[in-house]
């Protein structure tokens, strides 16, 4: 393509039947929306602050990862205190880990969350979304492995009707077959069942239901597919009441696999709203995909609009990497400009990745070489900070920085030993003009912010 037509393409000359589908990495894509490998996304927005938890990848942690925000666009990791493994198993947990959380606030005023451990799922409660949580059921999982033995008791998403009454919706199949969708209404305690459990499997029901209500209408939105492949999407089907029975709607599937767009199995969602628009957030595999020599499930958040109808229909969602969230801020906030250089893994993992505002993007040094990525800021300047958003937020880094006014002449300006989470913050008041960042060899880093 002529460099014109690019110019026109970005300056929206171009007629959209006629553009391009957008690359995954575009600088200043802002899908993925947060920077690491997470999986089955929960959301819930209290006091000013946007919270979202989900499963660590690859393929679960001893620990939920979860995220916070004041504007929906710069997060900050944390681990919850509960659940953790540990803490959360019993005798027929079986070995799996941490997945899947599901967070409501309840008609009581407290919070609640439904997750899985191994094949059970267990529930908290905490008295605000940022915890601190603790066990609500004894120490016990509310749903064990022998409920149903036949189908995974894994993926509980609670939904608060309009009076305040409570459901559980949960379920999956197992060895990626016959999945199964089970609802119980709950007592006032979030706790007790009240009444039997029922099996409302609607038609392609594979795991992952999530409850919303249209109107007068019931909408059950669930996953379908391989995760692990490029078959994963999202269904939905329209009941009468939160019992259902539920027939799957027009359009149906709402969310797939796009190979045009390089967005490779969409699913496991939650629907909430910010500024009146509804979004539905989800993860989907990670890029570039498949990844040659590496069999590891790791996924990535991302969140686009979505249209519900008050009959219950769901328009098809065009799954984006440029998703323009209305009800979040506009944009990431930005350090300074930097021109970026280091060997690299590959043309995918150049260099100037680590500064292009893309989650989807990373900068890998190259096996052998010196682990070091050097900024020019095209000036001396004054900087005091550094802000890292190392490839894995969960795990342990040892971090430098040096800073020079003439590229050939340095000095330590910063360093941290066995230091993990995103941001990463190194202060480093000095006037330079260069910086250069010393990483663990093979670490990968989405982005590098100066302030």
């Amino acid at each position: 393509m002529s460099k014109a037509v690019l110019l026109m393409a970005a300056a929206g000359l171009l007629a959209a039947a006629d553009a391009p589908a957008p690359r995954w990495d575009t600088p200043g894509d802002s899908n993925p929306l947060l920077p690491g490998y997470f999986a089955d996304p929960s959301i819930v927005h209290d006091g000013g602050k946007w919270y979202i938890y989900a499963t660590i990848d690859p393929w679960g942690d001893d620990r939920l990862g979860m995220w916070t925000s004041t504007n929906g666009r710069d997060w900050t990791f944390s681990t919850p205190a509960w659940p953790t493994k540990a803490a959360a198993t019993s005798p027929t947990s079986g070995d799996s880990k941490v997945w899947a959380p599901s967070v409501v606030k309840a008609k009581n005023g407290r919070w609640y969350m439904y997750v899985s451990v191994g094949s059970e799922v267990w529930v908290g409660s905490a008295p605000s979304p940022a915890g601190p949580w603790a066990d609500a059921n004894g120490g016990k999982p509310l749903i064990a492995k022998n409920f149903a033995p036949a189908y995974h008791m894994i993926d509980a998403e609670a939904f608060i009707d309009d009076d305040g009454t409570a459901y559980l919706y949960w379920g999956s199949g197992l060895n990626w077959v016959n999945g199964h969708c089970f609802v119980v209404k709950l007592k006032p305690d979030m706790v007790t069942f009240d009444g039997e459990p029922k099996d409302v499997t609607p038609a392609n029901y594979f795991e992952g239901p999530f409850l919303v209500k249209a109107g007068k209408h019931y909408v059950l939105t669930y996953s379908d597919g391989k995760t692990t492949e490029d078959t994963y999407k999202v269904r939905y089907a329209i009941g009468d009441t939160p019992f259902g029975p539920f027939r799957e709607g027009p359009d149906s599937p709402i969310l797939s696999t796009d190979k045009n767009r390089d967005v490779i199995s969409p699913g496991h969602h939650a629907i909430f709203r910010a500024g009146g628009q509804p979004y539905i957030l989800y993860h989907r595999q990670s890029l570039p995909w498949p990844r040659p020599g590496d069999d590891a499930t790791l996924r990535q958040v991302a969140v686009d609009p979505l249209t519900i109808r008050t009959d219950g229909s769901i328009a098809r969602v065009t799954p984006s990497h440029g998703s323009a969230v209305a009800g979040f801020a506009p944009r990431r906030t930005r350090g300074m400009t930097l021109r970026l250089r280091g060997a690299a893994a590959g043309p995918a993992y150049a260099a100037e990745r680590a500064a292009d505002d893309n989650y989807a993007t990373q900068w890998r040094p190259a096996p052998g070489a010196l682990p070091l990525l050097t900024a020019d800021l095209g000036r001396v300047r004054a900087v005091r900070e550094s802000r890292l958003r190392m490839e894995y937020a969960q795990r342990l880094y040892d971090v430098a920085i040096e800073g020079s006014t003439d590229g050939r002449t340095w000095r330590r300006l910063a360093s941290r030993a066995a230091v993990k989470g995103s941001p990463i913050i190194l202060f480093h008041s000095a006037q330079v003009r260069f910086l250069r960042l010393r990483v663990p060899q093979g670490a990968g880093l989405w982005e590098w912010d100066v302030f």
